[in-house]
């Protein structure tokens, strides 16, 4: 269907009639407390409160990341390294391992060392800041835990050639890496079973 752009007066309206229905915003849902959406802001309240279930999420999230049982692994996926630079920049204050998998894996990958990547998912902004991210790491003594196999395809659906590919051979033209191989999986298994506190994102 069509895409159309939501009026900033008419969301404003919309956002100011769920005021007229409470005193009090009580937000409980920490699965989509970082969206913007207009349930979600409680905009015109003058009360704001989180439920019980976001206050434990939070306490949670506050033993992890302030005083955590180490050693600490953060496992990080999802398409573009640019979507979670100041999350990653963060984490690496705190954790002992990183395995970054996921699409941005490969944006890692061929910035790293020049690895042939096909027509696999590449972030052009997040290959940018690839190389600070991985000196901070060196700096702090982080191991950046990359794929070293993957399960690659022709195209993106049950219908492509699937074949195997590794970090040395790198990924042939006209092939995207859709997942890690048995040696990551192994590898990031390793990482699992060493740790004691473990974040995971994407």
């Amino acid at each position: 269907g069509n895409k159309i752009k939501a009026d900033p007066e008419k969301v404003k309206e919309f956002r100011a009639s769920f005021a007229k229905m409470a005193d009090i915003y009580c937000s409980d849902a920490f699965g989509t407390a970082h969206r913007a959406h207009s349930s979600m802001v409680g905009e015109g309240f003058d009360i704001k409160c989180s439920g019980n279930l976001m206050s434990k999420e939070l306490d949670a999230f506050a033993k992890v990341l302030d005083t955590p049982a180490k050693p600490v692994l953060a496992i990080l996926g999802g398409a573009k390294v640019s979507d979670k630079i100041q999350l990653i920049m963060n984490l690496l204050d705190k954790v002992d391992k990183m395995i970054v998998g996921g699409g941005m894996a490969y944006t890692f990958l061929k910035v790293n060392g020049g690895m042939k990547i096909g027509t696999s998912l590449y972030d052009e902004e997040g290959a940018k800041i690839v190389p600070e991210i991985m000196e901070k790491a060196q700096k702090l003594g982080v191991d950046i835990i990359l794929p070293v196999d993957f399960t690659i395809s022709s195209k993106f659906g049950e219908d492509g050639e699937i074949k195997s590919a590794t970090k040395e051979t790198g990924i042939p033209d006209g092939f995207m890496g859709l997942d890690c191989g048995p040696k990551s999986i192994e590898m990031n298994a390793q990482a699992v079973a060493a740790s004691k506190t473990i974040i995971w994102n994407g």
